[in-house]
C-alpha cells in the first residue's frame, strides 16, 4: 500500500480534518488526521494495519513478543497490528500525566517490544510511551505508526515506520499564523480530557 492509497482511506472515512486544532503535543496545526474515524470500520483499519504488518515484518525479521501502545489513539491500531503479527498487544495509560500499566497488563523483563500509534508528529507521546516500556522491564526495538505528520523528522528514540509520511505544519502557540489564529480552536486529542 503506497502513501496516496494510505491517504485516500483517510479521505474516504472523513478523517483528514481542517480547522485550527491543537494536538496532543500542545501545537497547533491547520489539519487533524482522525484515525478513530479510520479504524471505525474494522475492514479498513484491518487493511491499514495488515499492511503496515507486512512492512514490519520485513524491517524486522526476528519479529516482537509485544506490542504496546499509548492510550487513547494507539489502541485499535495496536490490537490489530499484534493480531496481524500473531502476538499479544496492551496498551499504557496516563496515570496523573505519565504512561503506566494497568488492567493487570505486565511486560516480561527483556520482551521485544514495539511501540505502536496511530500518529506521530512530534513523538512526545511515543518517546513517554517508549520510557514507560523500558522503565516496565521491556525492550522497545522499534516504534510504527499509520501516519508521519513530522515529514520524518520525529526522534522517538527507535527505528520508526510508518505506512505514510506526509509534512502538515504546526505551531507553537507564540508563532501561530494570523490567519490561523483567526479560526476557532478545537482539541480533538485525548490527552487535555479531565
Amino acid at each position: 500500500m503506497d502513501e496516496n492509497a494510505v491517504l485516500d482511506e483517510f479521505r474516504a472515512a472523513g478523517a483528514l480534518l481542517e480547522g485550527h486544532f491543537v494536538l496532543s503535543s500542545g501545537r497547533h496545526s491547520p489539519a487533524y488526521l482522525q484515525c478513530a474515524r479510520v479504524t471505525m470500520d474494522a475492514r479498513r483499519g484491518e487493511r491499514l494495519c495488515a499492511a503496515l504488518a507486512d512492512r514490519l515484518r520485513e524491517r524486522f525479521p526476528e519479529g516482537f513478543d509485544l506490542v504496546v501502545s499509548p492510550a487513547m489513539g494507539g489502541v485499535i491500531v495496536g490490537y490489530e497490528v499484534g493480531r496481524q503479527l500473531g502476538v499479544p498487544a496492551i496498551f499504557m495509560e496516563r496515570v496523573e500525566g505519565s504512561f503506566a500499566l494497568r488492567r493487570g497488563f505486565g511486560i516480561e523483563p527483556g520482551a521485544r517490544c514495539l511501540m505502536m500509534e496511530d500518529v506521530v508528529t512530534t513523538g512526545l507521546s511515543s518517546r513517554e510511551c517508549i520510557a514507560a516500556i523500558g522503565a516496565a522491564g521491556g525492550n522497545c526495538t522499534a516504534a510504527a505508526c499509520l501516519v508521519d505528520r513530522s515529514g520524518g523528522t520525529a526522534d522517538v528514540g527507535v527505528p520508526l515506520v510508518s505506512l505514510a509520511t506526509i509534512e502538515v505544519p504546526s505551531y507553537l502557540d507564540a508563532d501561530v499564523p494570523a490567519e490561523l489564529a483567526a479560526i476557532p480552536i478545537t482539541k480533538p486529542g485525548s490527552r487535555f480530557l479531565r
